[in-house]
């Protein structure tokens, strides 16, 4: 316990230094290390925030204790003091629980901005059609949380839905929300195109990538390999006049990303770029990942795109996270955007198994 108030004091010291720094007009001027600070800041704020909470229960405590064990109280006064007493000491439980939380090691990419991409798996068109409500599903929520999105790329089909599509989300701790929501989604309801009223059982797989600054991931020019070809498909008549999708082919490890949703080739291979650096920081880091065994262990989901997650039934109304064994009969509210009870049970979940990991360690 006395290591975790080291810390706390450490992170206090540290948010005092930030704030004199940032009164420092020569750090004002370099945009890079204010934009830094600004963000370190940002981070430690609720630590400091919640130890300062800690810090005026602990000394409600100590009074109330003090006079306590001083007497001479009469009966009436005692009585506030005890309860004040108390109050302090859950006050302080509840705190100390709420640092352990808030000092658990920090996913560096928490605050990152994300790029969304679903696939329609096993079913046909009604996992293109589920795909499209996955991506309206995702965009609601974005709404509800003061987001912004961008539709990146697309491959639509003919009755409304996606074969693929890819979109970037950008707002404050966009990862740390949506990270769980990578893997198999599974849907079960009638199809629209189901003549016979049979429920079928289709999947839609979706990744969600921590978007990569050029700073934190680079690649040699050398081994992207990119062409230019006209863009087929709904997007109007410029279409089949000008060759501005963009495909770009990772030589290294043959990863392919197209894009053509945009009438300018320049802004298509920009969005195209976007996609594949972040594909390929996502993979380095998993690789990374996997060499720590014992982190694995600790996490709700492994984000394994192959990972089943969650089953979405629409004749019993009813949305089931497998990994947490949450089952909600909101399905209709879900897919409008309203995901904030499974995120949030999916946080502390993983919360609970870091804090257990901590204990054991």
């Amino acid at each position: 316990m006395s290591d975790m108030f080291d810390r706390l004091d450490s992170i206090d010291s540290r948010l005092n230094e930030i704030n004199e720094q940032l009164m420092d007009a020569n750090v004002v001027n370099d945009q890079n290390k204010y934009k830094n600070l600004m963000k370190e800041l940002k981070a430690l704020n609720p630590i400091v925030e919640t130890y300062s909470r800690y810090k005026k229960a602990k000394d409600e405590f100590n009074e109330a204790r003090d006079m306590l064990r001083e007497g001479g109280l009469d009966r009436e006064f005692r009585e506030v003091v005890k309860e004040q007493y108390d109050e302090s000491e859950k006050e302080i439980e509840k705190i100390s629980d709420e640092l352990k939380i808030l000092l658990l090691p920090r996913d560096p990419n928490d605050e990152k901005d994300v790029i969304i991409e679903i696939r329609g798996g096993a079913g046909g068109d009604e996992a293109a059609l589920f795909s499209g409500d996955l991506y309206r599903m995702y965009n609601m929520y974005a709404e509800k949380m003061g987001w912004k999105t961008e539709l990146l790329s697309a491959n639509e089909t003919g009755i409304g839905g996606f074969k693929e599509v890819s979109f970037e989300v950008s707002g404050d701790f966009a990862y740390s929300r949506l990270k769980f929501e990578s893997g198999v989604h599974r849907v079960q309801r009638v199809p629209e195109t189901e003549a016979q009223g049979r429920i079928h059982t289709s999947t839609v797989t979706v990744a969600v990538l921590p978007e990569a600054e050029e700073v934190e991931f680079e690649i040699n020019p050398s081994d992207i390999q990119v062409d230019t070809f006209r863009a087929s498909g709904a997007g109007g008549q410029h279409i089949n006049k000008t060759e501005s999708a963009i495909r770009l082919t990772y030589l290294p490890t043959g990863l392919v990303v197209e894009c053509q949703d945009e009438r300018s080739q320049f802004k298509n291979k920009d969005k195209a770029m976007k996609i594949l650096r972040s594909r390929l920081y996502e993979q380095a880091q998993r690789e990374a990942e996997e060499k720590i065994a014992s982190q694995r262990r600790t996490q709700v989901g492994t984000g394994d795109r192959s990972e089943r997650i969650r089953t979405y039934n629409f004749p019993q109304g009813r949305v089931t996270d497998h990994r947490i064994g949450l089952t909600l009969y909101q399905i209709d509210q879900i897919m409008d955007g309203d995901l904030d009870e499974i995120i949030d049970a999916l946080i502390t979940a993983d919360q609970a198994l870091k804090l257990s990991a901590e204990v054991s360690n």
